[in-house]
């Protein structure tokens, strides 16, 4: 497996997480559970978009991972 086709993967269980949070503070009716998780899917939101600029920088690098 390559390095691009692991970060990825990693992008795509993160987005998983991340709509489990947003599910979580959608379900909940306590306040400070639905911050807490509210705040952890802004964080996870910021992990993906930053792995996925790596993601664009590792295809601009090795053209024939693109789109893998």
């Amino acid at each position: 497996m390559t390095v691009s086709s692991q970060v990825k993967t990693c992008v795509a269980s993160l987005k998983s997480a991340q709509a489990s949070l947003e599910q979580f503070a959608l379900n909940t009716q306590n306040q400070e559970a639905k911050t807490l998780f509210e705040n952890a899917s802004k964080t996870t939101q910021q992990v993906i978009d930053q792995l996925a600029n790596r993601v664009q920088q590792l295809e601009n690098e090795e053209p024939q991972y693109k789109g893998f």
